[in-house]
């Protein structure tokens, strides 16, 4: 969530912070929802849901960044 309101907002701490606060309520509500559905008997853990988002994005910003160092 952080991660993606600085993409969105900026530094701008105003509006950064409480913009972080419910991109992460909405990203763990909507990971429950997926969690529950996905295989409806079985309940899938918020953190394995939340983790599928989560890697991709993180090797995306390490291969970004380091492009923009060289």
């Amino acid at each position: 969530a952080p991660h993606m309101a600085r993409f969105l907002i900026g530094t701008d701490h105003r509006f950064y912070l409480p913009l972080t606060a419910v991109l992460g309520a909405a990203l763990l509500l909507v990971s429950d929802t997926v969690g529950k559905l996905i295989l409806y008997p079985v309940t899938i853990p918020v953190g394995i849901v939340i983790s599928f988002l989560g890697v991709p994005l993180f090797i995306h910003l390490i291969l970004r960044r380091g492009r923009s160092l060289t």
